[in-house]
């Protein structure tokens, strides 16, 4: 039995420890196994965890609940990763209140260079049906990952319209891997699994309850690199997404539609607070995300421009020549620097007029 994974997961089932404290004692000692294992005088003194927190640490005996979770990932070929894991979704590490530990079953590539999110109602009209069919399929030609939520309604045609498409589809669940809901999109499910995947932080046996879909969405929100909303109500579960994608500086866009359509009240609200931009096809997403091909010409010509850098510096240059543009979580998971050295290797190459910083955290080589 994997120790390590024991108690990553035990960690995660420790009365009043949430994952921003378990990522902060993680970070501390280095392992999940170490936290359990540190004095109770110790962890008492750590900012944040007191002795409340510190005597749940140490008083935790359930580790059964692991044992058992441990043999439902064996059966069924489910990946766990814990936040320390390269395959860990980088782009939610910049999330203050992402997951510690996430269950996987599927082949997508989770840390992928193009991310788009995409929900909205379940009540759909057939503008909405058409307008998310087709920007989905005209994102084929730039292999995005299309992340949604499994839903009924938008999310449901988003992943059906990758699937057809042959785009990778993960779709991120308020329930543990054991089920599906909404049990109507089982087949569904088990197509994304083969071209695509299904993600939650959530053990086998939870069940789909009111309060897991709030944290389901942030997962929706801190995975992609856009959020694109697609119908909504004002006060539906969208709206909370989109606002949860503006606290972690990702890009929102949303498609507008008739003043007096209840189905498109929230798109119209984002769009008129400026908590979206306005889009009408995926040809506005791929511009505005910076992910058009450039010309072959002026990449050439970006290569034969730079010439003396400092190690760093030459590690993010390469990496920018490689992609069209690439998002900050990318950059650090593919150079493998540190914060500050990124931090710095970028500030010089944006003063030196060799890298462009765009919206959402996004580099690029200057044209």
């Amino acid at each position: 039995m994997p120790n390590d994974l024991l108690y990553q997961i035990a960690l995660t089932l420790v009365p009043n420890i949430g994952d921003v404290h378990a990522k902060a004692l993680v970070n501390t000692y280095g392992s999940a196994e170490a936290v359990f294992k540190a004095k109770k005088k110790d962890l008492e003194h750590l900012e944040g965890i007191g002795s409340v927190r510190a005597s749940s640490i140490k008083a935790f005996l359930d580790f059964t609940s692991s044992e058992a979770e441990i043999k439902f990932i064996e059966q069924f070929k489910i990946t766990p990763l814990f936040i320390t894991d390269k395959n860990y979704p980088q782009r939610l590490l910049n999330c203050y209140d992402s997951p510690l530990l996430l269950f996987y079953r599927g082949n997508a590539d989770l840390n992928t260079a193009k991310i788009i999110s995409i929900v909205g109602t379940r009540n759909h009209s057939d503008y909405g049906k058409m307008i998310c069919e087709k920007i989905v399929e005209d994102l084929q030609a730039e292999n995005v990952l299309i992340l949604s939520g499994l839903a009924y309604g938008i999310d449901t045609i988003a992943h059906k319209a990758a699937l057809k498409h042959k785009l990778p589809t993960v779709g991120v669940l308020a329930h543990g891997l054991d089920k599906i809901y909404p049990p109507q999109n089982k087949m569904m499910a088990k197509q994304m699994v083969e071209h695509g995947g299904l993600l939650t932080e959530f053990l086998s046996g939870t069940n789909p309850d009111k309060q897991n879909f709030p944290k389901r969405n942030r997962i929706v929100a801190g995975m992609c690199d856009g959020l694109l909303v697609i119908e909504s109500s004002k006060k539906g579960g969208s709206l909370i997404t989109a606002e949860l994608g503006n606290g972690y500086n990702k890009d929102v866009f949303a498609i507008p539609g008739r003043a007096n359509d209840l189905k498109s009240e929230g798109c119209n609200y984002l769009i008129k607070n400026n908590k979206a931009l306005l889009i009408t096809s995926a040809d506005d997403l791929l511009e505005m995300m910076n992910w058009k091909p450039m010309p072959k010409a002026a990449q050439k010509k970006q290569r034969e421009l730079f010439i003396e850098f400092t190690p760093d510096e030459r590690i993010v240059v390469d990496i920018l020549q490689q992609n069209e543009s690439v998002q900050v979580d990318q950059l650090y998971y593919k150079s493998g620097l540190s914060s500050s050295a990124m931090a710095a290797a970028l500030l010089m190459l944006e003063m030196q007029g060799i890298v462009l910083s765009l919206p959402g955290k996004v580099y690029k080589i200057s044209p």
